[in-house]
């Protein structure tokens, strides 16, 4: 029974399996899609489909700059023992390569592309790593800044993957850049800012975080009396003390909370003898938003023991 290209790529997204391996095993089974997907099973490589379904929580945040364009990636493993894996850990930095030299639109895209000093695309690679380190691995996601100059960050080994965006005029000392850019990369890893400057804060949440504080001021029994006029100067000032928590331009400077890190930012561009922006930031951590397995071990050493 003869197979088309379809059956093959169908087969592929069935199994996870590379394409060659996918063709192989139509041909072996005469294009009788169940019995390539056993003809796979049996050989071993099908058992990236099992391991697909299981929870990957750890993993790496990689930030980088390669060739003048800024990335950062997250990259899912299932243990942190893996993320540590020096297979792991190449396949992490060839993703960052792949997004910054072909500059994909999403994963898709990203999947698709051909990996580094290989046939196999991004996407036959990671079920390769599958297969070979026996967890499961997927990348998570990716962001790119191929104008200004990038400064990347990397916390804890890969826990947190940050990258920051600045654009610097008039300014022959660009270490110093670099040094500025990896101090507010180090900031934005230790204060996780909602926001970069507090004009970025859309309406919708400055109405929410309005509302709570009303409620807030009206509740508390110092203000039982205080006309409504007042409580809403006092909860006025209360969003200011928001934006100072959850924007990085207004946040204090951790290495000198006296001042905030946009005066900060000016104080360094007025040495230099330029201007210096920040453009934007991408900050990952690994696992973030994603509901970590919790082992039940008495149910596992019960099953070993039956």
């Amino acid at each position: 029974m003869a197979f088309t290209a379809k059956d093959v790529k169908d087969l592929r997204e069935m199994t996870g399996v590379g394409m060659m391996d996918c063709k192989k095993a139509l041909t072996e089974a005469d294009g009788d899609m169940d019995k390539a997907v056993e003809w796979l099973r049996e050989k071993g490589l099908a058992a990236a489909q099992k391991k697909a379904g299981r929870i990957a929580a750890e993993g790496m945040a990689y930030a980088d700059v390669i060739d003048g364009i800024g990335v950062v990636v997250e990259v899912n493993a299932e243990s942190d023992f893996v993320a540590k894996n020096e297979l792991f850990v190449e396949y992490v930095k060839s993703v960052a390569e792949v997004v910054a030299k072909e500059d994909p639109a999403d994963l898709d895209a990203l999947f698709a592309c051909k990996y580094p000093g290989s046939e196999m695309t991004v996407l036959e690679m990671q079920n390769e790593k599958v297969l070979v380190i026996g967890e499961n691995i997927k990348v998570r996601r990716f962001a790119r800044y191929a104008d200004g100059f990038s400064v990347p960050y990397v916390h804890a080994g890969g826990k947190i993957g940050v990258i920051v965006n600045i654009a610097a005029d008039g300014i022959s000392d660009m270490d110093k850049v670099t040094e500025l850019g990896k101090d507010i990369a180090m900031q934005i890893a230790a204060m996780n800012p909602s926001f970069l400057d507090k004009s970025n804060v859309d309406q919708a949440t400055l109405d929410k975080e309005k509302e709570i504080l009303m409620v807030q001021a009206k509740e508390d029994p110092k203000n039982a009396n205080k006309p409504e006029n007042i409580i809403e100067k006092m909860v006025m000032g209360r969003v200011g003390k928001y934006y100072e928590e959850n924007c990085l331009l207004q946040q204090a400077f951790v290495k000198e909370n006296k001042i905030s890190v946009e005066k900060h930012i000016a104080e360094v561009a007025k040495q230099l003898g330029g201007t210096i922006a920040i453009k934007g930031y991408t900050r990952f951590e690994k696992g973030e938003g994603i509901e970590k397995r919790q082992d039940d071990l008495a149910a596992e050493v019960a099953k070993m023991i039956k």
